[in-house]
């Protein structure tokens, strides 16, 4: 017969916890419940976690060995076993304490350590369960920080390589000196003009000037094994005239055959703004009904631009042979020798209307064709440009007219590709490279041979011999390309470049009589229309100081700007 389990009489407390004070003497006698069970008093405000915690690991230690709970969970402090026996120590007697001394466990194996890793090891002092919940949390936040910090450094560093070129051209000065008493009279960003569209019909040729030397097949097949050293051509002349100093259009200007004028390297900067980094200039003369688009003696748009639009700084030292200004030097002295290198020298070249206009008698210049050619606008307005084609070509037995330019590398290091090791394997790398980091340049080669309505332009590939000697050059290859299929690789648009002109010369003409400047902001890609005297710009051209408190910049600065204007008209004679 299974025995029965009587619970015994238990005493209501209507006071409160626990039993009666004034029974507590008779309970014992009368109860059959365990006396001496340890009792944790608590308020009912507290939250009860757990009657007993067996899962704590505490180092073993001798400190105490007044009883065994608490010698074989460590320092004896009553908090750190899973019952609280201090209060009824006397309770639990040793038959023989000295045989507490000689207690082992059966498993004699160290605890095993948390999965969470060396962060918690700080934390096995203390019982970690009541606090694993707030060391996780905080644990979390910590990652999340440091996650934090290294997406906040990746993303500056992207911006940084993003706008590295916006802040290379916040060091980048004026191409001309903004005088105090010019009166800036309209900005517009270059925002604008991604929006423009205009369509031109066909032009047509009112006269070719000049004389043109065949182009030579054979440095069709140059590669870098077999390459050919650049010559220097320093007899033959090279002629960059303003279109007022032009007599050929001062001669269609008195015959009213158009109302705009200019050449095909201004038109060219101005139907490829919207891809320009480095500051540059034009002048604009209205006179009566008739615009002039000019360039100044010296003028940045002489100079070829070499790294334009790359992200890699160049250095910024004027003396250093790989600045700005030292390669656009170079660059066009290279592509000055180029373009009568390729051609064929047995004295055969195909004549046109009209010689030269700007050689003397007896004068050895450059292979060059000059086509003034004329645009419709509006029904009222024609434009004249001059145009420029270096060479020709029989192709089945008919006359084509090439465009002949050269690209440079001075370092691979800047350009991240090596010409010699690529051009011939990776010959599209290559050109996607110097798409990226010359992108105005070949916008302006393309637009300058559609204008020209060249039927071939051939770009050549010259390097250095080497990357510190910036005097002797090496022609790598030369490679072909239909303008108007190149201009469609490059994503040049030909009613974008016409619908830019059209809209500043639309601006221009409601301008009265007088003479302005189109500059293009050095830092922003903007570019601002200044009203300035018509003295401007002209050999006899001296600024008048203004008085100390109405001077913009100091007198030093535009002393400086002045030798390097000065500078720039010498290395230009030079080159001539």
């Amino acid at each position: 017969m299974v025995g029965v389990f009587e619970v015994g009489a238990v005493p209501f407390n209507p006071d409160g916890w626990g039993p009666l004070d004034s029974t507590a003497a008779t309970v014992s006698a009368t109860t059959t419940l365990p006396l001496h069970v340890p009792f944790a008093p608590f308020s009912r405000s507290e939250k009860l976690g757990r009657i007993a915690d067996f899962t704590r690991n505490f180092p073993s230690s001798a400190a105490n060995q007044s009883n065994r709970p608490s010698s074989r969970h460590g320092t004896g402090n009553p908090s750190d076993s899973p019952f609280d026996f201090s209060l009824y120590v006397d309770a639990f007697p040793l038959a023989n304490p000295e045989d507490d001394s000689s207690f082992r466990l059966v498993d004699a194996k160290p605890p095993p350590r948390p999965k969470f890793g060396p962060k918690w090891r700080f934390n096995q002092n203390r019982p970690q369960l009541p606090q694993r919940r707030d060391e996780e949390v905080e644990a979390r936040k910590r990652e999340a920080e440091k996650e934090r910090a290294r997406r906040d450094r990746l993303y500056n560093l992207n911006r940084s390589n993003q706008n590295q070129q916006r802040r290379e051209a916040a060091v980048f000065k004026s191409s001309v000196d903004i005088q105090p008493e010019w009166n800036m009279l309209d900005q517009i960003p270059f925002s604008t003009f991604s929006k423009l569209s205009f369509s031109v019909p066909e032009p047509e040729d009112l006269l070719i000037c000049g004389a043109l030397e065949y182009y030579d097949r054979s440095f069709d097949r140059i590669t870098p094994k077999n390459e050919r050293r650049l010559e220097r051509f320093k007899n033959r002349n090279f002629f960059k005239v303003t279109t007022t100093d032009d007599p050929v259009i001062r001669r269609l200007a008195n015959e009213d055959k158009a109302t705009v004028f200019a050449t095909g390297t201004i038109l060219a900067t101005l139907m490829c703004a919207p891809r320009s980094v480095y500051s540059w200039d034009i002048v604009i003369q209205r006179v009566g009904n008739k615009l002039f688009f000019d360039k100044r003696d010296g003028s940045q748009l002489d100079l070829l631009s070499v790294h334009e639009t790359s992200q890699e700084p160049l250095p910024e030292s004027k003396d250093d042979i790989n600045s700005a200004y030292s390669l656009s030097v170079e660059a066009s002295y290279i592509n000055q020798n180029f373009s009568q290198q390729v051609l064929v020298r047995d004295g055969d070249k195909v004549s046109f209307d009209e010689p030269n206009p700007f050689a003397n008698e007896g004068d050895e210049v450059a292979s060059v064709a000059y086509k003034y050619r004329r645009w419709k606008l509006d029904n009222d307005m024609h434009l004249v440009a001059r145009c420029e084609v270096q060479s020709v070509v029989d192709v089945n037995n008919q006359k084509s007219f090439l465009t002949v330019n050269a690209l440079n590398e001075f370092d691979p290091k800047y350009s991240g590709v090596d010409w010699r090791q690529k051009l011939e394997t990776q010959r599209g790398a290559v050109l996607a490279t110097e798409l990226k980091n010359n992108a105005n340049k070949l916008a302006k080669w393309t637009a300058q041979a559609i204008l020209a309505n060249a039927d071939l332009m051939k770009l050549g590939y010259v390097s250095r011999v080497h990357p510190r000697d910036h005097f002797n050059h090496v022609i790598l290859g030369v490679v072909g390309y239909k303008p108007k299929d190149f201009a469609a690789q490059i994503n040049l648009n030909t009613s974008n470049m016409w619908g830019i002109v059209k809209s500043i010369v639309d601006l221009c003409m409601k301008l009265n009589e007088g003479k302005y400047v189109l500059v293009k902001d050095p830092t922003k890609p903007q570019v601002r229309i200044y009203e300035v005297p018509p003295d401007a710009f002209e050999n006899d051209y001296v600024e008048e100081p203004l008085p100390e408190d109405e001077q913009v910049q100091p007198p030093t600065e535009d002393a400086e700007a002045g030798e390097a204007n000065v500078t720039t008209n010498d290395v230009e004679e030079a080159q001539t």
